[in-house]
């Protein structure tokens, strides 16, 4: 398995967003206002990500104190990081494409400042989301493991 890579990432954030735009000039009139805080969830998942990787370091470096940890346990990490981060910039591309639609037409409807501000929540929950799902593919580097290498 091979380090995530950000052309990766961005590849598919643009994609997303692209989309995402073009299903907005489609029919964003017909579609109810969003929620707020509609991204946010991202980044509560972003927090447990952090905890988990900053937990799991501590153990993989073999500080004094922390439990060893199992094989299996740094491979379903590894593997909910890879999922975490491609989900983040898959939503980083869709909400990107949102602000994007209605930053020039907010004065057009009525839901669209809200759409505004739910889209930059969205951006900043999805963002969080990557970086720490990265953070954690990273911290579940063996210490003799070199970045880079497949």
């Amino acid at each position: 398995m091979r380090f995530t890579r950000p052309r990766d990432l961005a590849t598919i954030a643009i994609i997303a967003g692209l989309l995402a735009h073009l299903l907005l000039r489609l029919a964003y009139d017909t579609l109810p206002p969003l929620p707020l805080a509609a991204g946010s969830t991202l980044l509560a998942v972003a927090v447990a990500e952090l905890v988990l990787a900053f937990s799991l370091r501590a153990r993989i470096q073999r500080r004094p104190g922390a439990r060893p940890v199992q094989p299996l346990t740094a491979a379903r990490a590894v593997a909910l990081a890879k999922a975490s981060s491609v989900l983040g910039a898959l939503m980083f591309g869709a909400w990107t494409g949102l602000l994007i639609y209605v930053v020039p037409v907010r004065d057009e409807f009525a839901a669209a400042g809200n759409d505004l501000f739910a889209a930059v929540v969205g951006i900043v929950s999805a963002a969080g989301l990557t970086a720490a799902a990265l953070w954690l593919e990273h911290c579940c580097k063996t210490p003799t493991e070199t970045p880079g290498k497949d």
